[in-house]
């Protein structure tokens, strides 16, 4: 690896210097669109922003605005968040890289809790990896989840939007969106917080400001208390800006798949509302009908607003409806690995506190009544904080009410920053009440 002190390695800048200083530019034997692209597939080192070189694979190359070549780099080991587009000073061309595997970094981490002679636990583990953005290896995969990854791979592996201006806030996106192709290949793109419309340029969005109509999401407001409001969003009323809810969430989301075949769902819009109108804060989107007794397809926090309880909010605000519906509720599968870290937390919350608060027995089908949250999840959840038994053909709650304190004192479940308070939810269900037996 190569040092941080060392000096800095000859860049391909510095070699199209040395090409012009040897031989009249005019001759020179290839352009730099040519040159640059004889890179693509290579792995070198690269300087991150974070002033370290880590191993890193070539995918694709551009002129900037200025006419300067950049190069799109997945770095080893890490997810592909972190991709991004760096100029040639960053990279050292002249020292190849070897190829580094995911479970590499993980190695690494593991490495260092040995040293410290102190436990992990398997939650521990599951932070760093979000932390680190960690992913698994094919091999670690199942052949067919393994097949589609690397398909998904293929299809979004360069990143050509590398920020939104939305709102006050300038955000560095995370993963491809299919916008169309004049939109989805500049390197910045405006967004209009309000309806959602995207724009190329700054002038552009700056008239669209002055004239645009709207100060809050289309749709109609369904909650609000204090400066948190949601508003339900009925896609076939609204179908573009819906579209373009899902366009803005694919650069914040890796695996999402929904597009442009928006109607057969429903969106929920969460905001933070001030004087100047209602700031979109993220969303979450569910199927009208759901033969699965999905209550959750889709759930985004843009990056400005998350660590605030504010995805917390949108989970508690999905099982408040299916109350109100009368149904049993559970979030659309497979989960990601920090979708099931994040529901496993607040089904034990809910959950906890029930068997806290209520004295005497309490029998599943009874949980699963007063939260809307489906059987297989409360048993699931329960078989996790080693309270439930099959006993006799049934699972039987096994549980002291000092493992119950002894649970809620761990910071895991610690009460929300933000709670849904159903009193001020106005809303009527728009479908029929499903069988609330249902699992």
């Amino acid at each position: 690896m190569a040092e941080l002190d060392k000096p800095r390695p000859k860049s391909f800048g510095d070699k199209l210097l040395d090409l012009g200083d040897s031989q009249n530019k005019l001759e020179m034997p290839c352009s730099l669109d040519t040159e640059s692209n004889s890179f693509i597939g290579g792995k070198y080192y690269v300087l991150r922003v974070d002033d370290t070189w880590q191993p890193a694979e070539v995918l694709q190359t551009r002129a900037n605005d200025s006419g300067e070549q950049e190069f799109y780099v997945h770095y080893e080991g890490l997810d592909r968040r972190l991709d991004e587009w760096v100029s040639a000073e960053r990279v050292d061309f002249e020292s190849k890289a070897p190829a580094v595997h995911r479970k590499d970094s993980i190695s690494t981490y593991n490495d260092i809790i040995d040293k410290t002679d102190r436990k992990i636990t398997r939650n521990q583990k599951r932070k760093h990896d979000e932390i680190n953005h960690i992913q698994k290896a094919y091999a670690d995969m199942d052949p067919t989840t393994a097949e589609l990854e690397k398909e998904h791979e293929a299809i979004t592996k360069v990143k050509y939007i590398d920020r939104i201006q939305i709102g006050k806030y300038e955000i560095d996106t995370w993963y491809f969106s299919p916008y169309p192709e004049e939109y989805g290949k500049v390197p910045k793109l405006w967004i209009c917080e309000y309806c959602l419309k995207y724009m190329q340029l700054e002038k552009t969005f700056r008239y669209h400001q002055g004239h645009c109509e709207h100060r809050q999401p289309l749709g109609n407001e369904i909650y609000r208390y204090g400066s948190i409001s949601v508003y339900e969003v009925e896609s076939s009323e609204h179908k573009l800006y819906c579209q373009n809810l899902c366009l803005l969430a694919k650069l914040f989301l890796d695996h999402k798949t929904l597009y442009f075949d928006v109607e057969p769902f429903l969106f929920y819009v969460l905001t933070e509302v001030d004087r100047h109108g209602a700031h979109i804060v993220g969303y979450f989107s569910k199927e009208k009908e759901s033969p699965e007794g999905n209550n959750l397809a889709c759930i985004m926090i843009l990056p400005p607003y998350q660590r605030k309880g504010y995805g917390r909010f949108l989970i508690a605000f999905s099982y408040e409806l299916s109350k109100f519906e009368g149904v049993l509720g559970s979030p659309e599968k497979p989960l990601s690995d920090l979708g099931k870290l994040s529901y496993r937390s607040y089904w034990s919350y809910v959950l906890l506190n029930i068997l806290r608060e209520t004295r005497g027995s309490l029998s599943i089908k009874e949980m699963t009544q007063r939260t809307s949250i489906t059987h297989n999840d409360v048993v699931t959840t329960l078989q996790s904080l080693n309270m439930v038994k099959y006993w006799k053909g049934q699972h039987v709650v096994c549980v002291t009410s000092k493992a119950i304190e002894d649970l809620m004192k761990d910071g895991l479940f610690k009460d929300p920053v933000l709670s849904v308070d159903p009193e001020y939810l106005r809303w009527t269900p728009k479908r029929k009440a499903l069988v609330s037996s249902k699992k």
